[in-house]
């Protein structure tokens, strides 16, 4: 019914890294998530998707774009979901811990409330949010990493 989501996992003296077939690839040569020691380190992640399209952009009639920081930090959010139960079968529950990437805090009131959906205080990770001065495609106004407890 279903094929592999990751190729084989490769292992070395760092741990496993896993490189999924079903995500956006990485755009320079890095895993996915790399698991070592009981532990899962998520990759930057951004909105991307499979076909290279951005969740939470909008090409206009005029080629500007419009940029929707709740639909990309859903976007986000739902890929490291992906990676960490493609990688250990567990879910958002398990990570301990996240570093928050904004272009523009401007935009941090927009980010908080979508990831307030996902996260409580009592269980969610710890949390990092940093401005930078821009990431790697100028239509990403995010991207988080996160490390993630192995069931």
């Amino acid at each position: 019914m279903s094929t592999p989501a990751a190729s084989a996992p490769t292992h070395g003296p760092n741990g496993t890294g896993f490189v999924l077939q079903d995500r956006a690839a990485a755009l320079a040569h890095y895993p996915h998530a790399r698991r070592v020691n009981g532990m899962l380190y998520v990759s930057g992640t951004s909105s991307r998707r499979l076909d290279g399209t951005h969740r939470g952009v909008t090409e206009n009639a005029d080629g500007s774009l419009s940029l929707d920081i709740k639909e990309q930090t859903r976007g986000v959010i739902e890929n490291i979901a992906a990676i960490i139960k493609e990688s250990t079968g567990a879910g958002l529950e398990s990570i301990v811990d996240m570093t928050v990437f904004l272009v523009d805090m401007k935009d941090f009131p927009g980010y908080n409330e979508v990831y307030n959906t996902f996260f409580d205080a009592a269980t969610g990770p710890t949390r990092t949010t940093v401005a930078v001065k821009q990431l790697p495609n100028p239509k990403l106004l995010i991207e988080i990493k996160a490390i993630a407890a192995c069931p």
